[in-house]
């Protein structure tokens, strides 16, 4: 079972440095990594359309209406926190709409969502995006800890390649549709 320390502890191992027990023990290498976590873990959410972070909402129109354009707004989810819309539904029909703040507006009355989701238990990921979140924690936190330019690149190195494989594993799962197809094709070049 993979936990935020497990995955924090695989980022310390790739740049040398000792694993630590929990986040919030008295260790620099604790600190960065209690500190820069949650903001790496949802960059790298927002960078692809994890199937494994993939959720559908009905959205709840809000009681008040955008001052122009819109005739509607509705409240994106917090739970789960929605990262990143990707679709909605009736979108290849035409619907327009538009990202605002934490509210989505449209002329809709009604609004169904295909999202990427903050998931914070990290066993409701895919291994390799465990990978790919591992890598990107190295890269962030590898000059801080070991202060060393040359260790801080090949770290980015090595986590854009473990996030165009598991991308490219992630895009290949399934029924292609255009955002699959379009990150299939990019992460082959």
């Amino acid at each position: 079972m993979a936990s935020e320390v497990d995955i924090c502890n695989s980022a310390l191992n790739m740049v040398g440095a000792s694993n630590i027990i929990s986040l919030t023990e008295d260790s620099r290498a604790a600190r960065l990594c209690n500190q820069r976590y949650e903001f790496l873990r949802d960059s790298v959410f927002r960078a692809h359309p994890w199937n494994s972070l993939i959720r559908r909402a009905e959205l709840a129109k809000d009681t008040e209406t955008p001052s122009w354009e819109y005739a509607n707004q509705f409240l994106l989810p917090a739970d789960p926190f929605c990262l990143r819309v990707l679709e909605i539904e009736g979108e290849s029909d035409g619907v327009e709409y538009a990202i605002e703040g934490r509210f989505l507006l449209s002329d809709e009355d009604d609004i169904k969502i295909k999202f990427v989701a903050r998931v914070t238990d990290p066993n409701q990921y895919d291994t390799l995006l465990i990978e790919a979140l591992s890598a990107a924690i190295a890269a962030d936190i590898a000059y801080p800890l070991a202060n060393s330019i040359g260790l801080q690149q090949q770290m980015n190195a090595i986590y854009e390649s473990r996030l165009r494989e598991a991308r490219f594993t992630d895009a290949t799962e399934g029924t292609p549709d255009t955002i699959e197809s379009e990150l299939f094709l990019e992460s082959r070049l």
